[in-house]
């Protein structure tokens, strides 16, 4: 990781935007590499509220400085410039002073489409985090099961071990290489203390069980594969974390209310997790496993045939689209593998 000067870098257009960063992607003029700039919200940096936003820089970078080494399953930050005005680099006049970061381009498409304007031009935003995370209905072989939370898992005990929970684990920040089941974490700034560490506003400290609720809230749902490829458009689970109890609470009555096959061993995991339970990586590790081979039954006997099968199929092939040219991902290569 190196310091940098922007005018190596020439931007190709917004990839992104969220809470905090907006990102675009750029070519590195001096390696030839893709890559993403990352710079806090240029709304938040022109009212002078971007603080917390370059504190949380700061602290990934010095964590990347410290472990990059021992951590896989992320984009790493590769440069960062001084803070600075980079109103003539962006063509803006924000007249504040902020850093921003240079980090490698990751493959595939994301979870969730996360740029606005996608939404408004009616993209499927949401079809990555159905089809892969919640509804994977076909798995090319040599996947194993589930990749995309047991990946997660790998990746945060990565984090642990150094010391820290890796949290804002939303679709949107995670791409995803359908040929491989490969995942890239792409925001790695909300970093807190593996011992517990309290966010503003709040009593209860962070720790590893906020990234288990995580898991949970985005990445299972007590909901069937849909019959209808339109269904697989929306994201679910879109707003972020906002209340540990209440969040839980909501989960664990939509799974009652469903009374599925995977309700018992789900209602278990919520309660382990509402007690901040779980001492270890593996107990927690061996319940998720426990209710995804619940929902892996299920799914095995919609994928031969059926309605659910062909929903599927049909959304799958929207990845084909248009939208999805801008990502590093060519679905020729990506989809052979698919039954479609």
């Amino acid at each position: 990781m190196e310091k940098v000067e922007l005018s190596r870098f020439q931007t190709q257009g917004i990839l992104g935007t969220g809470a905090d960063y907006e990102v675009r992607s750029a070519l590195d003029q001096e390696t030839g590499k893709q890559v993403v700039l990352k710079r806090p919200m240029p709304q938040m940096i022109s009212r002078k509220l971007h603080g917390s936003t370059e504190a949380r820089t700061e602290r990934m970078l010095q964590f990347f400085q410290d472990f990059g080494d021992s951590i896989s399953g992320v984009s790493p930050p590769v440069g960062y410039t001084d803070p600075g005005n980079h109103d003539d680099f962006y063509g803006d006049s924000l007249g504040q002073e902020y850093r921003v970061i240079v980090e490698e381009r990751a493959a595939g498409i994301p979870l969730l489409v996360g740029d606005m304007m996608a939404r408004i031009t009616g993209v499927p935003i949401g079809l990555g985090q159905n089809l892969f995370a919640l509804f994977p209905l076909f798995q090319p072989e040599g996947q194993g099961r589930f990749p995309v939370h047991q990946q997660l898992m790998d990746t945060e005990e990565s984090f642990f071990k150094a010391g820290f929970v890796l949290l804002d684990l939303r679709p949107q920040n995670l791409f995803y290489q359908p040929a491989s089941g490969r995942i890239t974490i792409v925001d790695c700034a909300d970093l807190v203390s593996a011992n517990g560490e309290t966010k503003p506003g709040s009593r209860t400290p962070r720790d590893i069980h906020d990234f288990y609720l995580e898991l949970l809230k985005f990445y299972t749902t007590p909901k069937s594969p849909p019959e209808q490829a339109a269904d697989y458009r929306q994201p679910y689970g879109l707003r972020p974390v906002v209340r540990f109890e209440q969040e839980l609470d909501e989960m664990a009555d939509g799974f009652r209310e469903s009374s599925g096959p995977s309700e018992d061993a789900m209602l278990h995991l919520i309660s382990r997790v509402r007690e901040r339970g779980y001492s270890d990586f593996e107990g927690f590790r061996q319940d998720l496993n426990a209710y995804l081979e619940t929902v892996s039954a299920r799914n095995q006997s919609l994928s031969e045939s059926g309605q659910s099968r062909q929903a599927w199929n049909e959304a799958l092939g929207w990845l084909k689209g248009d939208h999805w040219q801008r990502y590093i991902f060519d679905p020729e290569v990506e989809l052979v593998a698919f039954d479609l």
